[in-house]
């Protein structure tokens, strides 16, 4: 199969096109950059652009079997700023990406949603795919916005699709000077003795996947035939993020400060996915346990920093 990998030079999309490779697949990037931690790989043809270049979209979208689509010019922290960009950046260039897709007749579109916003606050934990939505910021309306979309093309157009809902994830080649991601920030941190920065009492709770097991997740969502459109890929474990700087402090030697300031509006106290859908339909399960994967992270943090301990 053919495979076109929408923002395939960021974290995750840079190993989903290692998953491919490994098992195969013609694999096509489109990207507004470089991958940051590694030239490009022999045998991917690459296109680089905006995703609101239609120009360029129509082109890259040319002999696609399947489209996995992971680009989002925004992160939660910043989508409230600017709502209206978050839509016609996010919302109205996917709408053009789903209308040239049913014009070239792709097969199948497989959209990265958010485990982690999608559902607001929760009624219940762990929370499955058929719990209430009701995000509290901008780019969960979004993420959910395209999630309705693609089922109208379905009903309308009969244009495929899976909707794959991760966790937080972490590991290699996620930026540790980054502001996303808090496992491999805080680890950036710590191999720079900085103080790690908490918003609130460090009592909130998520559910940390790492990235060889959600990347598996994908894949598998990608290619089998299943009953339900909509997956939860995450551990189902709640970790707070007072647990994970006991977890930092073990695996790294480093005795790092913590600073507390005030809890953000849009953060959710609590959540953690109910992963069972997965387990059935996709005989997917994690299988990284969050020590070992900060292990492996740091592991790589090492190689890209000088540690101070």
């Amino acid at each position: 199969m053919k495979c076109l990998v929408l923002g395939g030079n960021g974290f995750i999309g840079s190993h989903l096109v290692d998953k491919l490779l490994l098992h195969r697949h013609a694999v096509r990037v489109f990207d507004k950059y470089e991958e940051h931690y590694r030239k490009p790989l022999a045998g991917v043809d690459y296109h680089y652009g905006d995703f609101g270049n239609r120009g360029l979209m129509e082109s890259a979208l040319s002999d696609i079997g399947i489209v996995f689509h992971l680009i989002h010019t925004t992160l939660p922290k910043t989508s409230n700023d600017d709502p209206v960009f978050d839509v016609q950046s996010n919302v109205v260039e996917t709408l053009f990406l789903l209308e040239r897709c049913v014009i070239k007749k792709i097969k199948k579109v497989i959209f990265i949603s958010s485990g982690g916003t999608v559902y607001g606050n929760p009624t219940r934990l762990p929370v499955s795919e058929d719990d209430p939505t009701n995000p509290e910021c901008s780019y969960g309306i979004t993420k959910l916005t395209i999630e309705k979309y693609l089922a109208l093309f379905k009903r309308l157009y009969n244009l495929d699709y899976t909707i794959v809902r991760p966790s937080n994830p972490y590991g290699r080649r996620q930026n540790p000077l980054g502001i996303q991601g808090a496992v491999t920030v805080f680890l950036g941190k710590a191999a720079k003795n900085e103080p790690l920065e908490i918003w609130g009492d460090g009592e909130i709770v998520r559910d940390y996947i790492y990235i060889d097991d959600l990347v598996d997740g994908i894949y598998k969502a990608a290619i089998l035939n299943t009953s339900s459109r909509i997956f939860n890929v995450g551990t189902g474990l709640g970790y707070s993020l007072n647990d994970i700087v006991k977890i930092i402090r073990k695996v790294t030697g480093c005795n790092v400060g913590v600073e507390y300031k005030a809890m953000r509006s849009f953060d959710v106290q609590k959540i953690l996915l109910d992963n069972s859908r997965a387990g059935k339909e996709l005989s997917w399960f994690p299988t990284t346990t969050l020590e070992i994967g900060i292990k492996k992270t740091w592991q790589f943090i090492k190689e890209l920093l000088i540690v101070s301990k």
